[in-house]
Parts: structure tokens; sequence; C-alpha cells
């Protein structure tokens, strides 16, 4: 890596010449805090001037003391001379130009674009060059981030494409279902499910009500309770600011269905566009728009986030762990661009989450208590063709998740479900529940700390349209067929309204 870095520091009032003084001020720093911590050489400052209220300097770097972290030590440690030797402050420092070299493994397939700098790549080597930038550029640690959204676009190109490590853990024996219909397609006709009036969103009517809420039912008195977790009432809302801290934010923004406040509530400023409303009869966009603020949070999208929120900052007595908590208030909204498919993949669902936060001996003595009480479900209670697997993105197995104790110790299992209506059952099969473990990424992320232990977390998250859409594609819609297990969950079907 090299660093190339023309700063300058703007003083509290114009000086005198400062030659004599910067040239001893230059000699200290290379000895001292462009030298101090550094594994094996600092940053070094090859030329300074200095007119009027300005000084400017050039400061190298090819060591583990990157420029702009030698840029805000000079800061510091020039204020303080300056004000003992001449009586004059500083005001702010500012970036002029930064230009900085780095390697990388392998060569970009493609060209690489980032905010704040200019990108261009000869092979392996790719050269970022900044302007023109204000202080808090680089206090806040812009450019390390910078540095390392570059490596991760460069490590998205070379996994493009490539499939998440999966690892067969467990499979039932193959069964006989019961037809090869689609659920979904079914439950329409039958007029049970009708499309929502947004897109992505279904209407659930008293029998298909019936069976998700059965499914629910089934999911707490099985799963949830008898492992002792305790229920959490949550807002629908999430701020941005929560998921700038899970990880949300930068990771599926484009799946997020944003929410924007009323810019006011006076009738005077939302006169015109009511009075476009009368007369057109149509929904006027813009003016909407021009009403309204910018979006400072969304809606729910996983229900964990705001939980690890609601436990922002606490210290956790041992003698509560681990805390166990689930929430079923609020439905899940992701914005799906294509790919919809009756109630299995959809906009809106509806779901148990489960959140545990304990020591990692307590997370992995529970994922393995979860995992019966699935068992138990899958196996004895819907009587499902199911399997069990390890999965991880594959870059993540690549870099020694499968093999570091602790890595594996992360990650998540999927449970998944044969759907016979699409046929192979090499290839059909649907996610239908899973077990995360974290580590201390959430723990970390919002300070939730222990007395004395170190916490991890985790989820599981029991999406009831998934249940009900594997239970009703093995199962049947006709209740004399389903298994004794789930006839005590939802013995009968309410009537269906009769429409002429």
């Amino acid at each position: 890596m090299e660093y190339d870095l023309t700063v300058t520091y703007t003083l509290s009032k114009p000086a005198a010449d400062l030659q004599d003084f910067l040239s001893a001020f230059v000699d200290d720093a290379h000895r001292g805090i462009l030298q101090k911590g550094a594994r094996e050489e600092g940053a070094r400052i090859t030329e300074w001037r200095h007119q009027g209220d300005a000084i400017t300097l050039r400061i190298l770097s090819r060591g583990s003391i990157r420029s702009h972290q030698a840029a805000v030590r000079v800061y510091k440690a020039l204020s303080q001379q300056l004000g003992q030797e001449h009586h004059i402050g500083l005001r702010d420092m500012a970036l002029h130009t930064y230009r900085i070299t780095m390697d990388l493994e392998e060569e970009p397939q493609e060209p690489v674009t980032i905010p704040f700098a200019q990108v261009t790549m000869e092979g392996k080597r790719v050269h970022l060059l900044i302007k023109n930038r204000e202080e808090s550029f680089l206090r806040d640690n812009y450019v390390d981030r910078m540095i390392n959204r570059v490596r991760e676009k460069v490590e998205a190109q070379r996994y493009a494409g490539k499939k998440e490590y999966w690892e067969l853990i467990w499979q039932s024996p193959a069964k006989q279902p019961a037809w090869q219909q689609d659920p979904s397609e079914e439950l329409q006709q039958r007029g049970w499910l009708a499309m929502g009036t947004t897109k992505g969103k279904w209407f659930y009517r008293p029998p298909a009500a019936a069976i998700l809420r059965a499914m629910e039912n089934l999911a707490l008195e099985e799963v949830v309770r008898p492992l002792g977790f305790q229920e959490v009432v949550q807002p629908m809302h999430v701020s941005l600011a929560t998921w700038l801290k899970t990880g949300h934010l930068e990771g599926m923004p484009g799946e997020i269905y944003y929410l924007s406040e009323p810019q006011t509530r006076d009738p005077r400023q939302w006169e015109r566009f009511v009075d476009l409303v009368k007369i057109t009869r149509e929904v006027p966009e813009e003016e909407l728009q021009a009403n309204l603020k910018v979006p400072r949070a969304g809606v729910c999208y996983a229900q964990c986030p705001n939980i690890y929120a609601s436990l922002a900052g606490k210290t956790i007595a041992d003698d509560s762990l681990p805390v166990l908590l689930f929430d079923r208030s609020v439905p899940s909204d992701r914005y799906e661009s294509g790919g919809r498919h009756g109630i299995e993949r959809v906009d809106e669902f509806h779901r148990i989450e489960v959140l545990y936060i304990g020591t990692r001996e307590q997370l992995l003595d529970l994922r393995e208590q979860l995992t019966q009480r699935y068992r138990h479900v899958f196996n004895h209670i819907l009587d499902l063709e199911w399997r069990m697997a390890r999965v991880a993105p594959f870059y993540l197995q690549q870099a020694g998740i499968a093999g570091d104790e602790e890595e594996a110790d992360r990650g998540t299992m999927d449970f998944e479900a044969w759907l016979p209506y699409r046929g192979d059952r090499e290839q059909e099969w649907l996610e239908i529940q899973n077990i995360s473990i974290v580590g201390d990424k959430y723990t970390r992320a919002f300070t939730i700390k222990g007395q004395k232990a170190d916490l991890w977390s985790g989820c599981s998250g029991i999406g009831l349209e998934r249940w009900m859409v594997a239970f009703l594609a093995q199962k049947g819609l006709d209740p004399e067929g389903w298994p004794d297990g789930f006839k005590r969950y939802c013995p009968s079907l309410p009537p269906m309204t009769e429409f002429l």
C-alpha cells in the first residue's frame, strides 16, 4: 500500500514566517508521532510550506501508519506547539489531494467505482484519487472503509455466481405425497386466498387463515414455549440507524420498504393535494412526494433488529442468561422485484422470530434443543419429507469457516421440505426453517454486554407461510387426510362464504 496525501491546516490567524518552526516540528514528528506504534516504517512529511494562515504538508506512507491517520496526529501536535510557541490555534484541516495505491490478490474482472474517489486499475494494482475533502473525511476514517469497499467489490466479482456452501446433515425417508397440485393455486381457485391490493401480498379468508393460525399455535406449543422463550411485542417500524448497525442498510437496501412521514399535518399545506384528488380522482404523485419527509425508517424486514435495539447499551446479569425472546406481532415486508410465487415467496409474510443471547456454550446447547424440537414437529406432527443442511456463503467456506472450530459454531442450519408439485426430488426443495448463531456480531454492534460473560446471539425465524405451503404441498387440502398430530391443532376448517 502506498499513501500520498497533501493536507492543509488553517491557522486561527495569519502568522509570520514559520519555516524554522516547521523544520523542527517535522524532525520531531519523524522521531515521534509519525513513528509511534509503527510495525515497521512510519509515515513521513516530504514537503511543507506556509503562507498567511495556511500550512500545507505532503505526507507519504508505505507502512502501518497511513497518511490520513498521520494527518490527524499532526493536527493535534501542531495545534499544541503553535499555541505554546506562537499563540496561534488551528481552525481546521482539509484534504487537498490523496493518492492511494493498493495491490490485489487477483485482477478485477471489471471496473470498480466508489463514492468520493476516482478509481483506475492496472492489472492487480488499483489507484484511488481523492480531492478536496473536509476535516471529517479524515477524522471519521472514510478512507479505510473506501479501501475495504474496493476489496469487497473485487472479491464479490470473484464469487459472483458461485454456489453457497451446503452440507447435508440429515434427510428423512421418501414419503408418498397426497397430490401433485400447487397449493397456492388451489387455495385461490377455492377462494380461500385472494391477492392483496398491493404487490406480493395475500388476503387469507377464514379457511386459509385457520391453517395459518394452526401453524402458529403448533410452533408456539411445540417449539417456542417448551424451551422457555418469552414473548415481546415490538413496533412495525425500524429506524435506518438500527439497520445501519445490523448491516441491513448496506446488505439489502433494495429489498426494504421505506417509510416517509408527512412534512406537516397543516391542512393548508395539503390543500392542493386534496384539490387534485377531488378533481382528478387520481393520486397526484408529485404533489404527494413534495409533502413527504425523507425516509428515516422502514417497515419490518426481520424482527430481530428491533429486539437488539431494545437491548442496546444493556449489561445483562449472568443469572439472566441465556436471554430467550420471541416476537409474533408484526409481519415482515421485503420488496421482491421478481420471482414471487404463491404464498412461499411474497413481499409480506408472517413468522415467529426466536432470538437468543448467551454464552457460546449456552447457544450451542440451545441450537441442539431447537433442532430436536423442529425434528419432532416435522417428523411426528406434520409428517413431512424434509432434510437438514449446514449452509454458509461460498466465500466463508473459502475463508475457513468449515475448518476453524469457533467459526464453525457460527453460521446457519437450514431445514428444507420437498415440494411434490415441482417434481424432481433431487432439486425441488424449499427452505422452511433455519437456526443461526452469529457470534458477537450484534451484541458488539449494539453494545450488549454480560456481567462477566462474553455474549453471542442468534435467531431462528419460523416462517408460517413456508410451513403451511410445505405441509399442504405434501398432504393436500382435505383435513380428513391430514396427520393426527396436526389435526389436534386444526381439527376442521371454518365454512367459506358463498359468493353469488
